[in-house]
């Protein structure tokens, strides 16, 4: 759907240029530019060409480098309309470490105070551990209301702190600037002989709305670059008002802060300026080099139009007019019975870009109004190529209020193991955090479509079993009179296709000999999965034990063997790479060119190595000292092919594949090591050991959690929305099939080797 003219601020051979400056998006829908927001194409190519033409030293060595950065100080206070005559540029790693530079060195003498708004984020709350004061009261937006006047005749006895955001990252709602002058004039109410100065977080502001200094003048403000350029990361500010320099007393000083300073005595002089002070040592030069080009960006892409038209005023137009849009959409959505879909956590309602940021936070409700869970919508989202931001985003004083949760809510949250930042969306049907969308300069009206023609695919379209009759999947396997171990899939190359055997197969120490023993990374050493890349299901790895081999083919790509006795420690260099999936670093041996070269073409991306996992490396699941492969969390999964048939038969449609999937082909999505058949349906659920044969025993490790990767088809490599919409619903959120095994009882240090034989019987023990 093409964007609507009347729904934008920015004109169609504007959009059309933009757009061609994030080709890198291709299919996808990138909604979390409160997160960060893109950096353009045109941008980075400035920025490589700043750099590699021009000689930049030490700024404490040249003059060139330190003219170019007074530049930036320049162009940042133009940017929020005020002099350097009235403001000072400190530039630090990000907004977090302004806040923390504010809290540790704000003078606050004998009586001051730290206030700080309740829906503030989290790196304010950690303001709390080092300011110098005990006096530390959090308030609510209600509280935020000057006195009538203090007077300044008032003998004021204390400098106090209170810090809030511009704009709450939680949900976009916009603080009012005028009471910055207020406070600083007439104090907060219950504070009356304190004289209160204001530190404002503007990072999530700044990001697309004017914050005009000239007229507003909070004492310090804090900043994020990325979150206004999406280039560089890792640089931020802290905007100090010269009247406010001497609140801020330093104690530790680096290289180039000093006029003098004597390593036989301890006798120092601080610089004069504030800057030369608080910079210590060699700031990111190239860094902050590189904001110039971003500047430059913005303003050519989003071009001021005469006067109070300006970029980013422009931006700050543009998305709320988007934000306003998908706010409405959402708000509409509604079942057949009437039931809302969304439920919105907003302090506004969208009617006034002064008051509202292009944020948009909500959760989905099922039809008879019980919470469905984040983490479904996010997994769900995924598969639509959809990105987006759930949970609290750092903000829990916004999180608690808008959510209605209490402080003994969030307790029993955390004990019953909800952490921040985790998949456990919803405890006792109550969610622990939301979904949030969010908009940049670069979004369009087609963004939303895409997330609402998602959610009504996805939750509002009716399901076929409304007097329709479905084909029942079948089984093709023939019923036994007792359960049994029917096929052994064994995944050599971590997220690539699965080698079935039909007869028997070695157990090692690690679970199944060979499994996942084999990783592939990209040219930064980051493991690939299906995740990111669909197209791995379909290189098929074959082992054969007799000769030591193992086989890849693909369907464009000639076969090709790989001598496992080859690959080994023994004159090889050993790499390492970094699975993100499980977080661990894991020493590996690289396997050679041939191999990296014939990955490469068929999945057609440059620069993949595969690497094996070393012989003597040895990595445990969290606390457990069972050893594992490359493998996410165990040595083994059980899928039970009847629970995977009453799926089946829950599923209303497949309208992404037009015709129903067979049962073997549902099974592979589920990627597990031990397919049993002739159990009933679900019940390995309360399975707590698993004996297959009459001596091979197992522990049952609990379920295994699921993610997007049961959506891809793994004969095809192409996504659907289902089964994973299906498990959320019928486990009311709780996106689980299958269980998680590891050895148990028998000795694998044996010299003969343990072979596990399909056509074993099956004992699930509940205990």
């Amino acid at each position: 759907m093409e964007c609507d003219h009347e729904l934008t601020e920015l004109t169609r051979d504007e959009l059309s240029g933009i757009e061609r400056e994030f080709t890198r998006l291709k299919d996808k829908c990138y909604l979390d530019h409160a997160g960060t927001t893109l950096y353009a194409d045109s941008q980075i190519r400035a920025v490589q060409q700043c750099l590699t033409e021009n000689l930049l030293c030490n700024p404490h060595t040249s003059r060139t480098t330190e003219d170019l950065i007074d530049q930036v100080r320049f162009r940042t206070l133009r940017h929020f309309n005020v002099r350097s005559t009235e403001y000072s540029v400190i530039f630090t790693s990000g907004a977090t470490a302004s806040l923390r530079l504010v809290a540790e060195y704000f003078h606050f003498g004998q009586s001051g105070s730290f206030v700080y708004l309740s829906d503030n984020h989290t790196s304010v709350l950690g303001m709390r551990e080092i300011v110098s004061t005990k006096r530390i009261v959090p308030i609510i937006r209600e509280q935020l209301i000057p006195e009538e006047t203090i007077g300044t005749e008032n003998a004021l006895d204390a400098d106090s702190l209170l810090v809030f955001p511009a704009q709450c990252n939680f949900n976009g709602v916009k603080y009012p600037l005028e009471m910055i002058t207020e406070i600083q004039r007439n104090g907060l109410n219950g504070y009356s002989r304190e004289r209160f100065h204001i530190c404002l977080d503007a990072a999530s502001y700044a990001g697309t709305s004017f914050l005009d200094l000239s007229i507003y003048k909070p004492d310090f403000v804090c900043l994020s670059f990325y979150k206004i350029f999406g280039f560089p990361t890792g640089l931020g500010a802290l905007l100090v008002r010269k009247d406010a320099s001497d609140l801020l007393r330093k104690r530790y000083y680096g290289g180039g802060t000093v006029k003098i300073a004597m390593a036989g005595q301890n006798f120092h002089v601080k610089r004069d300026s504030l800057v030369e002070r608080f910079e210590d040592g060699t700031v990111p030069f190239t860094s902050i080099v590189s904001v110039l080009q971003g500047f430059d960006t913005l303003e050519r892409l989003v071009p001021s139009r005469g006067l109070g038209r300006s970029s980013i005023k422009r931006i700050s137009h543009h998305t709320f007019l988007i934000g306003q849009y998908c706010y409405r959409r959402l708000e509409a959505l509604r079942y057949p019975s009437g039931g809302e879909v969304i439920r919105l956590y907003h302090d506004t309602k969208f009617e006034n870009r002064s008051l509202q940021g292009g944020i948009v936070n909500f959760n989905l409700l099922h039809e008879d109004g019980s919470f469905i869970g984040f983490a479904e919508f996010a997994y769900l989202a995924s598969v639509h190529n959809i990105i987006l931001r759930t949970g609290c985003f750092c903000n829990p004083g916004a999180c608690q209020r808008l959510l209605g949760l209490t402080d003994e809510d969030v307790l029993k949250q955390f004990k019953a193991g909800h952490v921040c930042g985790d998949a456990n969306d919803l405890i006792d049907g109550q969610p622990t955090g939301s979904v949030r969308v969010s908009f940049g300069y670069m979004s369009q009206q087609r963004d939303v479509d895409r997330l609402v023609e998602m959610i009504e695919k996805c939750y509002l379209r009716k399901t076929l079993h409304n007097g329709i009759s479905r084909t029942q999947i079948v089984s093709s396997y023939k019923n036994h009179d007792q359960p049994r171990l029917k096929v052994i899939c064994l995944f050599p190359i971590k997220s690539c296709g699965a080698f079935k055997i039909s007869d028997s197969w070695p157990l090692c120490r690690k679970g199944l000999k060979y499994d996942r023993e084999f990783v592939i990374v990209d040219e930064n050493g980051v493991a690939l999965t299906q995740k990111n890349l669909t197209e791995m299901c379909l290189i098929q790895p074959r082992i054969n034990l007799q000769t030591k081999e193992m086989v890849l083919s693909h369907p464009k790509m000639p076969e090709l063997a790989l001598d496992l006795r080859m690959l080994s420690n023994k004159g090889r260099s050993i790499k390492f790479c970094q699975t993100k999936v499980c977080q661990d670093e894991v020493q590996a041996v690289d396997c050679g060119d041939e191999v990296a070269d014939w990955l490469s073409l068929a999945l057609q991306t440059s620069g993949l190595r595969l690497l094996r996992q070393a012989a003597d490396e040895v990595r445990t699941f969290q606390h457990s000292t069972k050893e594992i492969a490359l493998s996410n969390q165990a040595q083994f999964l059980l899928i039970n092919q009847a629970s995977v048939r009453w799926l089946a038969d829950k599923v209303p449609d497949w309208d992404d594949l037009g015709t129903e999937p067979n049962l073997d082909s549902l099974v592979d999505r589920f990627r597990g090591n031990l397919i049993v058949d002739g159990v009933q349906a679900m019940e390995e659920i309360g399975w707590k050991r698993v004996t297959i044969g009459d001596r091979l025993e197992f522990a049952v490790d609990g379920p295994c959690s699921r993610c997007q990767m049961v959506c891809i088809d793994q004969r095809t490599g192409l996504k659907t929305v289902e089964p994973l919409r299906t498990i959320a619903r019928e486990f009311k959120g709780k996106i689980c099939f299958g269980i998680y095994l590891s050895h148990s009882a028998f000795d694998l240090s044996s010299p003969d080797e343990i072979f596990l034989h399909c056509g074993s019987t099956i004992h699930g023990t509940i205990e």
